[in-house]
């Protein structure tokens, strides 16, 4: 029996080349369009693996993999998004990804790291930029590689959140989407260990990111 695959991206034309180059491998079970209808689906088709954009509506595709590996650890999941920075990749491998693929590599990479994945191991796309030089270990999750310092997009949201901006300003300010300025937030407080806007502004203020 082939591996059951649902995939998960808003866009048809996508989902529709995914299944030109992957329904010869493995068996296309279903596309959820949105983050909440992957949840949905993925409890009552039970895939063996699914592929999951990042940005996605409704429910963004890391919070649909916390979800779902609250409720089913089993089922394994590829990402696969236009998303390079290395916060984006910590924290999908935090939520539960085993593989981390670029779109503009998929033809020659997915189907790679499809087969890593099913077979118990890590996979992380060579393009994407690592906090260290250090070896991957294909056994263990690679979200330890992508943390360190923060990055300059982290530091101008940081700044702006302390100068008491909403999102939909500094999305303004930096060509963003609130969407986006929202991940920012709550991978700054995770990777921080803060809880509040209140302490973001207090850690800016106390590394000379933001002034009093």
């Amino acid at each position: 029996m082939k591996p059951r695959l649902l995939i998960a991206d808003d866009h048809g034309l996508v989902v529709e080349g995914l299944g030109k180059l992957l329904e010869s491998e493995f068996d296309i079970i279903g596309w959820a369009a949105n983050g909440r209808e992957l949840v949905d689906l993925t409890r009552t088709l039970i895939p063996d693996i699914v592929i999951v954009d990042i940005s996605m509506p409704e429910l963004n595709g890391i919070e649909a993999m916390r979800q779902i590996v609250a409720e089913n650890q089993t089922v394994k999941f590829v990402v696969l998004t236009q998303q390079t920075d290395r916060q984006y990749v910590q924290a999908a491998f935090r939520a539960g990804a085993h593989a981390y693929v670029v779109k503009q590599s998929a033809a020659a990479e997915l189907r790679t790291a499809i087969r890593e994945v099913l077979e118990g191991r890590f996979y992380v796309a060579p393009s994407i930029p690592r906090a260290t030089d250090a070896p991957i270990d294909p056994n263990r999750n690679p979200s330890e590689f992508f943390g360190g310092g923060l990055t300059p997009r982290q530091r101008e949201v940081l700044q702006l959140v302390a100068e008491g901006k909403a999102a939909k300003e500094i999305a303004m300010i930096l060509h963003i989407s609130p969407k986006t300025v929202e991940f920012h937030k709550a991978c700054l407080m995770d990777q921080l260990g803060l809880r509040s806007t209140a302490e973001l502004t207090r850690y800016a203020i106390s590394q000379g990111i933001a002034s009093r």
